[in-house]
Parts: C-alpha cells; sequence; structure tokens
C-alpha cells in the first residue's frame, strides 16, 4: 500500500489550497452576509479546470477520478469557504450524466458543467418520504410524446443559482414489491409550472434551501437520463459520491479549525506561557487532530474503491460518519481554545458550526449510515 499522494495529486492540492486561500473564510462571510453566492471562487475553480477534475476529457473534463474532486472539495473548505454546490452539480449530477446519459447529452451538459458555467441543482428528498426512495410521489407520466412531472421536492440546495435540476420521479410502481420504479429528469430551472420556495434555515452559508412544486412539468424525451424505471440504481452512483464530497467538506473543516486553534494557543499567552502549554489545551487539540486524520484516510480509501471500481458504499458511509463527528469535535474544541473570542465574528469559527452540524444530517444522517454498517458490515438483521 502507497499513502503518499501521486505527484499530480500534490500539485492539484497546492494549486486549489492556492485559490482558495486567495478567497478565504473573510469572503465566505461576506458573502454569507449579504446574502450573495461565492460565484467568483466558483469561477475560479471552474475556469482552472477543478470542477470537472473527473469527468472524461471528451467532454471538457480532467481525466482524473472522484479521488481528486475530494482534494478539490477539502481545499475550498480547509480554507474557510466551503462550497456545498460541488457535493451536488459535480458530484453527483455531472458524475450520473457522464454514466448515463447519451452522447448529445453528454455533449450538451458536461462541458459547461466542468467550467462551472452551468451548475445543476439535485431533487430527490420529499417531505413524506425522507431517507425511504421507495416512498417517492413526485410523479412522471406519459403524454403523447412528452412526460408530465407533478409533486414537490423538499430541502433542495441552490435551485436559486442553478441553470437545471436532476430530479428523481416515480415513473411506475413494481407490481411484486409495490415499490416506486424510479427514473431521472434533467428539467430547467426557469421552468413556468415549476414553483420554488425558499426554505429559511438556521446556517450561516450562501447556499440557501426550498421546497420545489411541479405542476404538470412537460418533459420531451432527451430530458429522460439513463434508463427509464432504473433510477435507483443509476442514482446511487451519484450519491457514494455525494457521500465522498460531504466526508471532504467535513475535514476540510477540521483541518480550518484545528489550524486557527494551534496558531490562537502558540501565540495567546496568559500568566507568562502560551496557553497551547498547558495539556488541558493540548491534549483535546490533539485528539481532534486524530479524528480528523483518521477520517481523512477512510476518505482516501473510499474515493480508491470508487475509482478503482470497488465497492465503495461501506467505506463511503464511514468515512462520511467519521468526517461529520470529526468536524464537530475540532470546531467545537477549536472555539473553546478561543474562549470568547471564538465566538466573535473576526475570528471565523462560530458561523461554520451550522455546516459542520448539518454534515451529521445529510447528506444521509448519521443513523442510516449506522443502520447501513449494522446490516451489511456486521450483517446484523436489517432494522427498518
Amino acid at each position: 500500500m502507497d499513502f503518499r499522494p501521486t505527484p499530480e495529486q500534490e500539485m492539484l492540492q497546492q494549486a486549489v489550497a492556492k485559490i482558495a486561500d486567495g478567497f478565504g473564510h473573510a469572503y465566505f462571510q461576506q458573502k454569507t452576509s449579504e446574502g450573495g453566492k461565492q460565484d467568483e471562487l466558483w469561477n475560479a475553480l471552474g475556469g482552472a479546470g477543478f470542477l470537472g477534475v473527473h469527468l472524461p476529457e471528451a467532454y471538457g473534463g480532467g481525466g482524473m477520478g472522484i479521488a481528486e474532486l475530494t482534494i478539490v472539495c477539502e481545499e475550498v473548505a480547509a480554507a474557510g469557504c466551503p462550497l456545498l454546490l460541488i457535493l451536488v452539480s459535480p458530484a453527483i449530477c455531472a458524475t450520473l450524466i457522464a454514466k448515463f446519459g447519451t452522447d448529445d447529452q453528454k455533449t450538451r451538459w458536461l462541458p459547461p458543467m466542468a467550467t462551472g458555467e452551468l451548475k445543476m441543482a439535485f431533487a430527490i428528498t420529499e417531505p413524506d418520504a425522507g431517507s425511504n426512495s421507495h416512498n417517492i410521489s413526485t410523479s412522471a407520466t406519459r403524454d403523447g410524446d412528452e412526460w408530465r412531472l407533478s409533486g414537490t421536492k423538499y430541502y433542495i440546495s441552490g435551485v436559486d443559482e442553478a441553470d437545471a435540476i436532476l430530479v428523481v420521479a416515480r415513473t411506475g410502481t413494481d407490481p411484486d414489491t409495490n415499490r416506486a420504479k424510479l427514473s431521472l429528469f434533467i428539467v430547467d430551472s426557469d421552468s413556468p409550472d415549476l414553483t420554488a420556495t425558499h426554505i429559511p434555515v438556521e446556517i450561516a452559508a450562501p447556499e440557501k434551501q426550498f421546497t420545489l412544486f411541479f405542476d404538470r412539468l412537460p418533459l420531451t424525451n432527451d430530458r429522460l437520463l439513463g434508463t427509464e424505471g432504473d433510477g435507483l440504481r443509476q442514482v446511487f452512483a451519484g450519491l457514494n459520491p455525494e457521500r465522498l464530497m460531504g466526508a471532504a467538506v467535513g475535514c476540510g473543516i477540521g483541518r480550518y479549525a484545528l489550524d486557527k486553534a494551534s496558531r490562537y494557543a502558540r501565540d495567546r499567552s496568559v500568566w507568562g506561557r502560551p496557553i497551547g502549554t498547558h495539556q488541558g489545551i493540548a491534549h483535546p487539540l490533539a485528539e481532534a487532530k486524530v479524528e480528523v486524520e483518521l477520517a481523512r484516510l477512510m476518505l482516501a480509501k473510499a474515493a480508491w474503491c470508487y475509482d478503482n471500481g470497488e465497492d465503495p458504499a461501506e467505506a463511503a458511509n464511514m468515512a462520511k460518519y467519521a468526517a461529520a463527528e470529526a468536524a464537530l469535535h475540532a470546531l467545537d474544541q477549536a472555539i473553546q481554545t478561543h474562549g470568547g473570542n471564538g465566538l466573535a465574528s473576526e475570528y471565523g469559527l462560530a458561523d461554520l458550526w451550522g455546516t459542520a452540524r448539518l454534515l451529521r444530517t445529510a447528506p444521509v444522517s448519521r443513523e442510516m449510515i449506522l443502520n447501513f454498517i449494522a446490516q451489511h458490515s456486521l450483517h446484523l438483521p436489517k432494522s427498518y
């Protein structure tokens, strides 16, 4: 086993870090307080080819893998400006189009997604389905040569900055299991038959959440992605990368928090010596560092599995779980190290708590991860 990054990965990490550090957490704070988007950072990454680093070269990508996209995602978070839309547009939507799209669909959608000129949201969650995708009720029905899409989606990220939305819809019911047959459709975000309602949340982040209402929205056949009725199997080709990007965000936030905390503990002196001298400060930070590095190792393993054709599900779920826990612990300890300053805006820590806490719930909850591990890793009876 070789745990060293390749020379190409090292160069990618340095290049992304240089771009992200040029923006930094102050930029993230400014965009959040103004209600703006991190467009300049997104465009800088896209212009350098980093948002499409995992996509085929034939469609404008870098021809690398998901491992390289996790590097991009982690480095921007480590600079204090996490980009949650990386989880959605490049990781889920572009990956699914690259895997299951027709040549025409790949030609139309992938090149502008690779450069960041086009953003795509992803809509699967519903109010009455939650983690149980078999209960999806948003439906697409045949109407002559077209489809009609109707239903509701819930907590859909970034619709206000997306040009299109990849929607998971019911197109039939399996007569043997009574479960939904699901299909994937690409929907224009400015369709007159789509209504998006903002969901206010207590998270300081430029990305916003929305409820979507589809009212018999017409779709031509070229908007069906992949095989009709095989959407659930197909979608997991994008959900595992989403878990990996969630883990990358968590690892990046953990690194950012520990970097700030360790610098503060070296510089801040009380009673004539730096506070980092005291084990009450040093040991909790060291413990958090161990947890972050362990999460990064599992993230690297999961990305390797995905890129090498191995089943990444177990490692991806473990990486996402570990990174969410590590990010929260590291951030909490960094805030504690700073004392009252940890809650001050100028120190740039407390405003990331909402994003770090979100990683425990989304894109998959820690409870569903534990269900998966109990059933598939420990071979215990299914609990749900």
